[in-house]
């Protein structure tokens, strides 16, 4: 009787104990309630003992099961963001510590495209990128870097390429080598001017931005109203766009040239809008003055920057007449100069016959006129001495004999700009194998062919349009919004 007495003590003394430590695996609050203890190690039997005693609620005995393992999930969920919090705290504490000058100087030996990314880091990175001081000390350390030429390609079927060239080596010039195709839809157009790093062309009615250094594409909208209207046989004359910056609000800006005319320009109109590039830009419309005269940019014209905020291009108001047009970013107002009558004196209808365009030399403006570049070797320039007076200086340059046939070989040459250091660019009116640009140095009137490779070929075997730019300056990290 004692004995059984105590056999019954001892099965109590362990239920007892079972149930205390099923209790430390999970509380029963109600039916529908379950509060999570903390769980011990050695469980799997407990788990076993309490299956047999609660037969009854299977359930239950589920909900305990599913629970501690989401309770060790959470416990280890929470350990990782410990170690995350501490390893960003240790990250910001050391990108902290590294001084402002040392940042930069580290940051400014990084490609442009690199440092584009990377304001993506953190706000103070990307406010320390963006700002004009980062942006001043990356021209300063990267001016000697090698020039780029950029050519831009349309066929008439409008499928379009815009390609990268650099020198073949650092110490020679005399060959560009196509290193990056950069086409891509919608990329590459007409009339490509650069300004600052960045690239404007037409698209379809449309302007496109590109900064080759960050990899941005801008396409900006199409003017919806313009308020000139064709009329009755007038045919509108395709867009030209000229960028430019306005220095005291640290904008940079758009214009836009819209024509019309009838055959021969008569009935010539003309109207100019400006676009800002900024968040929630638009177009504009420039209010003209009184003694205002419509004009068309010459067809395949160029345009010169003697200052960053004002661009200059050479059109004609009719036939007979050519002008000197400018547009001030900072005002956005027009000035016009008409050229002198001896640039065109020996041509009957010199809109169809005169070959010259806008440079800028020794810091002035001058139209670098080539018509009898070809037959006779000469060019003449018409420097501007001085825009309120009006006042015109002339000089001929004659090509060095040796240097005649550069100028004779092949079809005819157009300009297509100058570099930084005064060298015109003349390339050939047409596309063709063994392409090739002329350097013509003003200061020792030296011609210099420079070799074009690596064009694709299928851009000789058919008509295309072209340009190019060769682009000297830094890069630009400027990041464009509309």
């Amino acid at each position: 009787m004692k004995r059984g007495r105590m056999n019954l003590k001892q099965v109590h003394t362990e239920q007892d104990l079972k149930l205390k430590q099923c209790q430390s695996i999970a509380h029963v609050v109600s039916s529908d309630q379950i509060e999570i203890k903390d769980a011990k190690v050695d469980n799997s039997s407990t788990l076993f003992e309490l299956k047999k005693k609660r037969r009854s609620s299977p359930f239950c005995n589920l909900v305990v099961i599913m629970g501690s393992f989401l309770g060790l999930a959470l416990t280890q969920q929470n350990r990782i963001r410990r170690r995350t919090r501490k390893r960003t705290r240790r990250r910001s504490r050391d990108m902290s510590e590294i001084p402002l000058d040392l940042l930069i100087e580290i940051l400014c030996r990084l490609p442009g495209k690199y440092l584009a990314r990377f304001k993506c880091v953190s706000k103070q990175w990307s406010s320390l990128i963006s700002s004009r001081y980062f942006c001043e000390s990356l021209y300063t350390r990267k001016q000697q870097q090698q020039p780029h030429l950029y050519m831009c390609l349309v066929d008439d079927d409008g499928q379009s390429a815009l390609l990268s060239m650099s020198p073949t080596s650092p110490d020679n010039t005399t060959c560009f080598l196509v290193d990056q195709d950069l086409s891509i839809p919608e990329m590459g157009g007409y009339f490509l001017n650069v300004f600052h790093s960045l690239m404007c062309f037409s698209v379809r009615k449309k302007a496109c931005i590109y900064n080759p250094s960050t990899g941005q594409r801008l396409i900006l909208p199409q003017i919806k109203k313009p308020n000139i209207i064709a009329d009755q046989g007038q045919v509108m004359y395709i867009k030209r766009h000229y960028i430019g910056y306005d220095p005291v609000d640290n904008q940079h800006k758009l214009l836009c040239t819209i024509v019309m005319y009838c055959d021969r320009l008569f009935h010539l109109k003309s109207e100019h809008w400006v676009f800002v590039l900024e968040a929630g830009g638009s177009w504009k419309k420039v209010v003209s003055h009184e003694n205002y005269r419509p004009h068309a940019p010459f067809a395949l014209g160029q345009y010169c920057y003697i200052s960053g905020s004002v661009v200059h291009y050479l059109a004609w108001h009719d036939m007979y007449t050519c002008a000197i047009v400018s547009f001030d970013f900072r005002s956005e107002e027009l000035t016009t100069i008409v050229a002198p009558v001896d640039v065109r004196a020996d041509m009957s209808i010199p809109a169809l016959e005169m070959k010259a365009d806008l440079i800028e030399y020794g810091g002035k403006i001058a139209i670098f006129e080539h018509s009898n570049l070809k037959i006779e070797g000469m060019v003449v320039l018409w420097v501007l001495e001085d825009a309120e007076k009006k006042e015109w200086s002339k000089k001929s340059l004659v090509c060095k004999p040796c240097q005649r046939h550069l100028v004779q070989a092949g079809t005819e040459l157009i300009l297509k700009g100058t570099t930084r250091d005064g060298k015109v660019i003349l390339a050939p009116f047409e596309m063709h194998p063994g392409f090739y640009i002329l350097c013509f140095d003003l200061g020792s009137n030296d011609l210099r062919k420079v070799d074009i490779k690596g064009v694709p070929h299928h851009w000789f075997d058919k008509e295309c349009y072209f340009d190019l730019r060769l682009m000297d300056e830094n890069e630009s990290l400027i990041y464009l919004e509309t």
